[in-house]
């Protein structure tokens, strides 16, 4: 039976009062103003960036760009429109203006602001919404992304289709190769193409004729993926064939093609992995991009590469430093590349040097994102396991480092949090494994306090020194509780090999490493109740709950699973990016059976008696909903205690801000339930 869990004025409850001290919540944290995308002016001397923050009302979170002095003088905001959200700031050539991207209008369009006062004006009047786009250097003319259908000859070709479709009486949908739906968007035929657009008006001319692919890529492509050289001859873009492979194939290549819209995209790169993120250097002379090595492995390591353009030869730098690039960006001088890679728990700023390839770190704690070079100094965001995000800039020699921005300064010095620490241990083989301990917010000496063991996606992810929106250590401390996150085998930061160690063994080495990692915190943490422990997880995390529910039954007070799968060979074939289950499980269900049976929670079902809430979102497509409705259903009818809260609206994240309130309070109260002093295993109630 479905109960009310929430009245819409609990959902909506009011942020707490700034004037006063008090732990950390969840409404605390949808509070927070959440900094991204710092872009330097031409003259080094401003930074524009996007600022968003909750509209409870509207449950969505607006954004508007902001500036500030890079001496971290005068923040003032730029754009504010209570209709629309702003995004993508670019500078115009002369300093005087910035592009961004807007819905104001209705549709996502390119817009234009004077830094100096105005009013905004909109400079893309197209029938499409743009994806992502990019400004040439010479100012004149935009790259814009756009979803058409590849076999008509002009965008009115497109939205007549479009309009033809949704007149039609009859839904159905017919489909010769996958991907049939990708992430929680069903495929409707259409691709991301480029167009180069002139700002002074006329046609949008598609740069990808011919070309049955994605630029930016999907889901999560942007104009990251983009470059345009600096005489506005070239565009280089990251595009995946949408072949008949696409479903089970990670190689993405990249293309160049004329800007001016004479000529057909040419592939520059053939390597059969991944290939992504071109930068030019300032004075167009050398490219820069990422690189996988192999095939079919999405959390191979990303390499840098370079070569003299447009026909050099490619070279690796940093061949031996074992850190998986995750952005980069040129020196003003094209010396050097500002590089982000997580690394043990954090995410530093390196800079890495063209010629030589030496790595060096800019700045190590914390998680730094959006890195590029500012005159003499790197911008970046900063965020801790205390701290969201703010914007810093550091020198290129490593001093200096100062924070640019304090939007949520005054915020957070009124919430109690818990203090992080970090530790490690001997996890699986003797390997050191690395991990974060929170303290409950307010702890007391000699009280003994409930935990929280936290176990992060991916499976090769990280729970990083990082200030996160939905699995944020500090919601569990200002509710009481001590929160432990364990970097098991598998986990990215560590080195390839730490990572690749998860391959074909899912339930093996990871759950070593937890059950190792958690008896370690206890060890050094006396303030722990080691006897009320509830675990948690969210996709690979999810998997984990219902693995450990099966493999170790006792241990737990409760659990919580987030869109996790219950059987790992049905679930291949309701999920879309097939890659995925291909390398870790070694191979098909058909090929390799044995793979997908080693480590199946659905194979221990019967040992299940752990008390457990299961969550899901019913627009995930990479966990399909049904893989948590037969968990629950599972539970049930082994008579164990159970509850599903299920997002018919969300997909493998929780976004809304209502949802995120009335996910925060489900599970703090499950978790509450399970450990107060009256609790105890239900292990009688389980039934045949």
């Amino acid at each position: 039976m479905l109960a009310p869990l929430l009245s819409a004025l609990a959902v909506f409850a009011a942020i707490p009062d700034a004037s006063a001290t008090h732990p950390f919540t969840v409404h605390d944290l949808l509070a927070m103003d959440r900094l991204s995308d710092p872009q330097p002016s031409p003259d080094g001397r401003r930074v524009a960036y996007v600022q968003s923050r909750t509209d409870l009302e509207a449950n969505r979170r607006r954004a508007d760009l902001w500036l500030v002095g890079l001496d971290g003088t005068a923040p003032r905001r730029l754009t504010a429109h209570p209709s629309g959200s702003d995004s993508s700031p670019t500078w115009s050539r002369d300093g005087r203006s910035v592009f961004f991207l807007s819905s104001r209008s209705g549709s996502s369009q390119v817009w234009r602001i004077g830094v100096d006062g105005g009013e905004a004006e909109q400079v893309t009047t197209l029938p499409l919404d743009v994806g992502a786009y990019v400004l040439a250097p010479d100012g004149r003319r935009l790259v814009v992304a756009l979803d058409v259908f590849v076999d008509c000859p002009d965008l009115a070709c497109t939205t007549k289709r479009l309009d033809e479709t949704r007149a039609r009486k009859a839904t159905g949908r017919l489909y010769d190769q996958l991907f049939v739906r990708h992430w929680d968007t069903w495929s409707d035929g259409r691709r991301s193409h480029l167009f180069v657009v002139p700002i002074a008006g006329g046609a949008a001319v598609d740069l990808m004729k011919g070309l049955a692919a994605d630029a930016p890529t999907k889901p999560f492509g942007g104009s990251d993926e983009l470059a345009v050289s600096p005489d506005s001859s070239t565009l280089v873009f990251t595009a995946k064939d949408g072949g008949s492979a696409e479903a089970w194939s990670t190689n993405s290549d990249l293309f160049a093609v004329a800007l001016n819209g004479s000529g057909q995209p040419r592939r520059i790169t053939t390597n059969p992995a991944a290939d992504s993120q071109p930068r030019f250097s300032p004075d167009g002379k050398t490219l820069a991009w990422l690189a996988q090595r192999r095939p079919g492995y999405e959390s191979d390591r990303f390499y840098i590469m370079v070569r003299t353009w447009p026909a050099g030869p490619e070279r690796t730098l940093a061949e031996r430093w074992d850190r998986s690039a995750s952005s980069l960006a040129f020196t003003p001088d094209g010396h050097e590349l500002v590089v982000t890679a997580e690394d043990v728990g954090e995410q530093p700023v390196f800079l890495v040097d063209v010629a030589r390839g030496d790595a060096r770190k800019l700045v190590a704690t914390g998680v730094m994102k959006s890195a590029v070079a500012a005159g003499g100094f790197v911008v970046f965001t900063r965020e801790t396991l205390k701290k969201p995000a703010e914007l810093w800039a550091v020198r290129h020699d490593g001093g200096g480092l100062t924070p640019l921005t304090h939007a949520n300064d005054a915020r957070v010095a009124t919430m109690s949090m818990g203090e992080p620490t970090p530790f490690s241990f001997a996890g699986a083989n003797g390997d050191k494994v690395h991990g974060f301990i929170v303290k409950p917010a307010g702890i007391e000496p000699g009280r003994k306090y409930p935990v929280a063991l936290l176990i992060h996606g991916g499976p090769q992810g990280s729970f990083n020194n990082e200030f996160h929106y939905r699995w944020n250590p500090q919601t569990y401390a200002g509710a009481g509780f001590a929160a432990v996150t364990i970097d098991f085998h598998g986990s990215t930061g560590y080195g390839q090999a730490f990572t690749d160690a998860i391959q074909g063994d899912w339930g093996g080495k990871p759950l070593d490493d937890l059950e190792r990692g958690l008896a370690a915190a206890l060890a050094q943490s006396p303030y722990m109740d080691g006897d009320r422990v509830c675990a948690l997880g969210a996709s690979f995390g999810g998997y984990m709950i219902n693995w450990i529910a099966g493999a170790r039954p006792d241990r737990f007070r409760c659990l919580v699973a987030h869109d996790g799968n219950l059987d790992e060979r049905a679930a291949y074939f309701a999920t879309e990016e097939l890659w995925f289950p291909e390398h870790d499980h070694e191979g098909t269900p058909w090929d390799n059976p044995a793979g997908y049976e080693k480590h199946n929670p659905l194979s221990l079902v019967k040992q299940w008696k752990t008390p457990m809430l299961v969550v899901h979102g019913g627009q995930d497509f990479r966990v399909v909903d049904t893989e948590g409705l037969s968990t629950f259903t599972a539970l049930q009818r082994r008579g164990i205690p159970s509850k599903l809260l299920y997002f018919p609206d969300e997909n493998h994240w929780v976004l809304k801000p209502a949802n995120s309130i009335l996910w925060h309070d489900t599970v703090l109260d499950w978790l509450r339930q399970w450990t107060s002093a009256q609790a105890s295993q239900p292990a009688a109630r389980a039934q045949p």
